[in-house]
């Protein structure tokens, strides 16, 4: 990411911090007691794929902890990985990277005040538009693909503050996400058959970060927030079958005639959103 992507999102938050004293009520204390509606703009990323491998499942038992072997015996998938979309078919011919994006969200919450104080619950939804792809290169030469996006995002989370006399307020938050994660799978192996189920999966998981929040009017406030997500995949497999391939293949002569393919279990995203909400 660059100054760019963070350029709006920090205008918004100079304002928060530098007009919290038109929003005083008659005492010259803000209450944030109250329901509010609003939404957030801002960016979001998955993280580095950090080491992530396609797993095989040769001998069918549901666990991806086997190694596809050549007839020789060697690794099937010596060449390597990439934490992208493959360009080709070796990994010579380079990687493209994830797709991070903008994103937006609308949310409805309720805050309570003690003292200096307050407490709240909010629920959020909205799109992401981010995607996550890792690549396997086997020896054929060939590349293998799985490709994870999210379409819609939700989350339901606790928020802790301390608020200022003037209606500043610094916060951590956390709570349950939600995504409509779907899959998609590429290769460029044209003699196998390949299979794929439960493209479209339902990702719960939880949400955590912090954010500061300004009132500056007696019924607005404005603010920046950073959460961090992890959504809990792994149904999505792709079942290879012999195809045109030789009865020599690879996936074929395995302990179970076949091979299962999948990859982690862990989605992990991060938010940068500027929000603005109305307080009745």
């Amino acid at each position: 990411m660059t100054f760019k992507h963070f350029a709006p999102i920090g205008a918004t938050l100079a304002l928060a911090l530098a007009t919290p004293a038109m929003a005083q009520q008659d005492s010259g204390k803000v209450d944030w007691t109250g329901p509010y509606v609003g939404g957030s703009f801002g960016y979001n990323w998955s993280k580095g794929d950090g080491g992530e491998h396609l797993r095989f499942d040769t001998d069918g038992d549901g666990d991806y902890d086997n190694v596809v072997t050549t007839a020789a015996g060697a690794n099937a998938f010596s060449p390597g990985t990439c934490g992208g979309s493959a360009r080709g078919a070796t990994p010579a011919s380079g990687c493209n990277g994830d797709k991070d994006a903008i994103g937006w969200m609308g949310h409805v919450g309720y805050d309570r005040q003690f003292g200096n104080i307050v407490a709240g619950i909010v629920g959020e939804a909205g799109k992401a538009y981010v995607s996550d792809s890792v690549t396997e290169y086997s020896t054929t030469p060939a590349s293998y693909t799985m490709t994870r996006r999210i379409g819609w995002n939700a989350n339901l989370r606790a928020r802790l503050g301390y608020t200022t006399d003037g209606g500043v307020m610094p916060y951590i938050t956390g709570g349950l996400a939600y995504a409509k994660v779907k899959n998609h799978f590429d290769t460029s192996n044209t003699a196998n058959s390949f299979t794929e189920y439960d493209r479209k999966e339902d990702a719960w998981g939880y949400t955590m970060g912090g954010g500061i929040e300004a009132k500056v009017a007696q019924n607005f406030s404005i603010g920046a927030r950073y959460l961090w997500t992890r959504y809990n995949t792994g149904d999505y497999r792709v079942d290879v079958g012999q195809g045109s391939a030789p009865a020599t293949n690879p996936f074929i002569i395995t302990p179970s005639g076949g091979t299962s393919i999948n990859r982690g279990d862990k989605f992990d995203n991060q938010s940068l959103m500027a929000t603005a909400s109305f307080r009745f």
